[in-house]
Protein backbone atom coordinates (compact mmCIF):
# COMPACT_ATOMS: atom_id res chain seq x y z
CA UNK A 1 0.00 0.00 0.00
CA UNK A 2 1.65 2.88 -1.27
CA UNK A 3 1.01 6.60 -0.57
CA UNK A 4 0.83 9.23 -3.44
CA UNK A 5 3.94 11.33 -3.53
CA UNK A 6 2.17 14.76 -2.39
CA UNK A 7 0.24 12.83 0.39
CA UNK A 8 4.30 12.09 1.66
CA UNK A 9 5.45 15.53 1.27
CA UNK A 10 2.60 17.44 3.01
CA UNK A 11 3.75 16.33 7.04
CA UNK A 12 0.72 17.33 8.85
CA UNK A 13 0.71 20.50 11.33
CA UNK A 14 2.48 20.55 15.17
CA UNK A 15 -1.00 21.04 16.96
CA UNK A 16 -2.61 18.39 14.98
CA UNK A 17 0.29 16.31 16.16
CA UNK A 18 0.91 17.68 19.80
CA UNK A 19 -2.95 16.96 20.12
CA UNK A 20 -2.44 13.73 19.11
CA UNK A 21 0.24 13.00 21.62
CA UNK A 22 -1.97 14.39 24.30
CA UNK A 23 -4.49 12.44 23.54
CA UNK A 24 -2.37 9.54 23.66
CA UNK A 25 -1.13 10.79 26.98
CA UNK A 26 -5.01 9.92 28.09
CA UNK A 27 -5.29 6.85 26.43
CA UNK A 28 -1.83 5.60 27.89
CA UNK A 29 -3.65 6.00 31.35
CA UNK A 30 -6.07 3.23 30.50
CA UNK A 31 -3.16 1.15 29.57
CA UNK A 32 -0.54 1.33 32.59
CA UNK A 33 -3.31 1.78 35.15
CA UNK A 34 -3.73 -1.75 34.67
CA UNK A 35 -0.37 -2.60 34.21
CA UNK A 36 0.94 -1.36 37.30
CA UNK A 37 -1.84 -3.02 39.30
CA UNK A 38 -0.54 -6.49 37.37
CA UNK A 39 2.97 -5.51 38.51
CA UNK A 40 2.09 -5.13 42.38
CA UNK A 41 0.01 -7.95 42.49
CA UNK A 42 2.99 -10.22 40.82
CA UNK A 43 5.31 -8.75 42.65
CA UNK A 44 3.47 -8.04 45.92
CA UNK A 45 4.21 -4.91 46.38
CA UNK A 46 3.19 -3.84 49.78
CA UNK A 47 4.16 -0.26 49.38
CA UNK A 48 4.56 2.40 46.82
CA UNK A 49 8.04 3.59 47.26
CA UNK A 50 9.01 -0.48 46.84
CA UNK A 51 10.31 -1.71 43.32
CA UNK A 52 9.91 1.54 41.96
CA UNK A 53 12.61 0.75 39.58
CA UNK A 54 11.01 -2.40 38.31
CA UNK A 55 7.63 -0.77 37.97
CA UNK A 56 9.21 2.14 35.65
CA UNK A 57 11.36 -0.63 33.59
CA UNK A 58 8.27 -2.61 33.79
CA UNK A 59 6.21 0.42 32.20
CA UNK A 60 8.72 1.36 29.97
CA UNK A 61 8.31 -2.02 28.28
CA UNK A 62 4.92 -1.99 28.19
CA UNK A 63 4.56 1.45 26.68
CA UNK A 64 7.06 -0.25 23.89
CA UNK A 65 4.93 -2.90 23.47
CA UNK A 66 2.11 -0.93 22.95
CA UNK A 67 3.87 1.82 20.40
CA UNK A 68 6.00 -1.30 18.41
CA UNK A 69 3.05 -2.86 18.01
CA UNK A 70 0.83 -0.29 16.39
CA UNK A 71 3.40 1.06 15.03
CA UNK A 72 4.54 -2.35 13.08
CA UNK A 73 0.42 -3.69 12.31
CA UNK A 74 -1.27 -0.40 11.15
CA UNK A 75 1.47 2.38 11.29
CA UNK A 76 -1.01 4.14 13.81
CA UNK A 77 -2.00 3.97 17.46
CA UNK A 78 -5.43 4.83 18.68
CA UNK A 79 -5.09 8.38 19.05
CA UNK A 80 -3.39 8.59 15.73
CA UNK A 81 -6.28 7.16 14.03
CA UNK A 82 -8.19 9.68 15.90
CA UNK A 83 -5.79 12.30 14.50
CA UNK A 84 -5.46 11.06 11.03
CA UNK A 85 -1.77 10.86 11.42
CA UNK A 86 0.18 7.52 10.13
CA UNK A 87 4.20 6.77 11.08
CA UNK A 88 5.85 5.30 8.16
CA UNK A 89 9.45 4.66 7.17
CA UNK A 90 11.06 7.49 4.83
CA UNK A 91 9.64 5.79 1.35
CA UNK A 92 6.23 5.50 2.89
CA UNK A 93 6.31 2.16 4.11
CA UNK A 94 5.57 0.69 7.52
CA UNK A 95 7.95 0.30 9.77
CA UNK A 96 9.55 -2.99 10.75
CA UNK A 97 9.92 -4.22 14.01
CA UNK A 98 13.61 -2.90 14.19
CA UNK A 99 12.52 0.29 13.41
CA UNK A 100 10.00 0.67 15.28
CA UNK A 101 11.98 -0.31 18.17
CA UNK A 102 14.35 2.20 17.59
CA UNK A 103 11.78 5.20 16.92
CA UNK A 104 10.21 4.60 20.79
CA UNK A 105 13.42 4.36 22.33
CA UNK A 106 15.09 7.88 20.59
CA UNK A 107 11.22 9.19 20.83
CA UNK A 108 12.34 9.43 24.50
CA UNK A 109 14.98 12.39 23.93
CA UNK A 110 12.86 15.00 24.70
CA UNK A 111 13.17 14.21 28.36
CA UNK A 112 16.98 14.08 28.30
CA UNK A 113 17.24 17.82 28.82
CA UNK A 114 14.47 18.31 31.27
CA UNK A 115 15.95 14.86 33.77
CA UNK A 116 19.25 16.81 33.46
CA UNK A 117 18.66 20.70 34.34
CA UNK A 118 16.83 18.84 37.56
CA UNK A 119 19.76 17.24 37.98
CA UNK A 120 22.23 19.86 37.10
CA UNK A 121 20.35 22.85 39.24
CA UNK A 122 19.73 20.62 41.83
CA UNK A 123 15.66 21.11 41.44
CA UNK A 124 13.04 19.04 43.83
CA UNK A 125 9.41 19.24 44.16
CA UNK A 126 7.12 18.43 41.03
CA UNK A 127 6.50 21.50 40.37
CA UNK A 128 10.45 21.58 39.24
CA UNK A 129 9.89 18.64 37.21
CA UNK A 130 6.63 19.67 35.98
CA UNK A 131 8.35 22.99 34.77
CA UNK A 132 11.39 21.39 33.29
CA UNK A 133 9.50 18.43 31.28
CA UNK A 134 7.52 21.44 29.68
CA UNK A 135 9.70 23.33 28.92
CA UNK A 136 11.88 20.41 27.28
CA UNK A 137 8.55 19.48 25.15
CA UNK A 138 8.60 23.20 24.14
CA UNK A 139 12.05 22.85 22.92
CA UNK A 140 11.69 19.39 20.92
CA UNK A 141 8.17 21.19 19.39
CA UNK A 142 10.96 24.23 18.35
CA UNK A 143 13.23 21.80 17.05
CA UNK A 144 10.49 20.06 14.93
CA UNK A 145 9.14 23.49 13.88
CA UNK A 146 13.05 24.17 12.21
CA UNK A 147 13.38 20.79 10.35
CA UNK A 148 12.96 21.20 6.66
CA UNK A 149 9.93 18.69 6.69
CA UNK A 150 8.66 19.56 9.94
CA UNK A 151 9.77 15.95 11.48
CA UNK A 152 10.74 15.30 15.08
CA UNK A 153 14.19 14.90 16.02
CA UNK A 154 13.55 10.79 16.58
CA UNK A 155 12.01 10.42 13.38
CA UNK A 156 15.20 12.14 11.45
CA UNK A 157 17.11 9.77 13.77
CA UNK A 158 15.70 6.78 12.76
CA UNK A 159 14.86 7.45 9.14
CA UNK A 160 10.57 7.81 10.02
CA UNK A 161 8.20 10.04 9.51
CA UNK A 162 4.33 11.38 10.38
CA UNK A 163 2.47 11.91 7.36
CA UNK A 164 -1.35 12.90 7.24
CA UNK A 165 -3.39 9.87 7.12
CA UNK A 166 -6.74 10.48 4.75
CA UNK A 167 -9.96 9.63 6.47
CA UNK A 168 -11.89 6.65 4.93
CA UNK A 169 -15.46 7.20 4.11
CA UNK A 170 -17.85 4.25 3.83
Amino acid sequence: MSEPADLVATPPGLARRFAALLYEGVLLFGVLFPASFLYSVLTNQQHAREGRVGLGLFLFAVMGLYFVGFWTRSGQTLAMKTWHLRVTDASGRPLGWGRALLRYCFSWLWFLPALVSVWALNLHGWAALAGSLLAGLAGYLLVARLHPQRQFLHDAICGSRVITQPSVRP
